[in-house]
């Protein structure tokens, strides 16, 4: 049966046929999986270009500027030196002894600042870029990664500070320090991978940017930055619990990119002092993030800047 007379043949049709006749495409849909990593890859000069842009502009209004990159981290470190080394003791346990619980500070300071600040960019990543996400068809991973690329770059400028700082206190350039560049890319893979979880997650409770410090500052003193965590729990005059309490909390990855890192730089550290197996045990925990992270957010791609 044919259209009635003075209709157009496409009245006919339903919005989905009508589409398909005429290759339309909902806006914003969610590409493939295989497309969309073809898509991020294509975006690769932007992520790179948006993260130095970011970094840049983190301190403009401050009158010491970029100096702030570096000063925030060492002020958090004395801050801690004076509370946790000096008044609670936390210098105990420390391999090689007490002089060398400066560049342990610091090396824990500036490794957890990284993931930390990583988190926090990510929770933001939407609701702080809307204008862009409903201007403009891009992968949205684009956002969490390169805000997590942006915390990569602060932490290499910052680590010119902190070789100079272990200098001083006499630990000196081996073999091991070079170790420092895979270490750091697993460490940026498992931020990127938790920064696309929170993009997606504060995406959808903006609230969730208030709470996440009191969540990361609880981490911070359970992930051993200012002490060593295996003398802390097990130590009779400390918290004399049992060993594999702390193997478990050796094995978490803020833990783990902490020691490697203290294992890399400070000479008097070997295997025996950090977690077993660390390298697995990075590696592990940065592609299975990584990989989880990213399908995650991707899954949630066709809903970000829609509410």
């Amino acid at each position: 049966m044919g259209a009635p007379p003075g209709s157009h043949p496409d009245d006919t049709l339903s919005p989905a046929e009508l589409a398909a006749k005429y290759g339309l495409s909902v806006s914003g849909a969610r590409p493939p999986l295989p497309e969309y990593v073809r898509q991020l890859w294509a975006r690769r000069h932007f992520i790179l270009a948006f993260s130095q842009a970011k970094l840049t502009a983190q301190y403009s209004k401050a009158k010491l500027g970029q100096v702030w990159h570096v000063a925030t981290p060492l002020l958090n470190a004395l801050v801690y030196y004076f509370i946790f080394g000096l008044l609670l003791g936390a210098r105990d346990g420390i391999p090689g002894g007490s002089g060398n619980y400066v560049p342990f500070l610091i090396i824990g300071v500036f490794i957890y600042t990284f993931t930390q600040q990583s988190v926090m960019a990510g929770v933001k990543a939407i609701p702080t870029n809307l204008g862009l996400v409903r201007a403009l068809h891009f992968p949205r991973a684009s956002l969490p990664v390169s805000f997590a690329l942006q915390q990569l770059q602060q932490l290499l400028y910052s680590m010119i500070v902190m070789i100079l700082v272990l200098v001083a206190f006499h630990q000196l350039p081996t073999l091991r320090w070079p170790l420092i560049l895979p270490a750091l890319l697993l460490q940026f893979m498992f931020n990127s991978g938790l920064a696309m979880i929170m993009a997606r997650a504060g995406a959808k409770t903006p609230d969730l940017a208030q709470l996440m410090p009191f969540i990361l500052r609880t981490v911070m003193y359970a992930s051993g930055v200012m002490f060593p965590l295996h003398y802390m729990i097990t130590h009779p005059d400390r918290g004399n619990l049992p060993l594999w309490v702390s193997d478990i909390m050796q094995a978490t990855p803020i833990a783990v990119y902490m020691d490697l890192v203290r294992y890399i730089f400070i000479s008097d550290y070997s295997y025996a002092d950090v977690a077993p197996h660390i390298w697995l045990l990075a590696l592990g925990w940065a592609v299975v993030t990584f990989v989880f992270g990213f399908v995650y957010f991707w899954k949630a791609e066709e809903r970000y800047g829609r509410g």
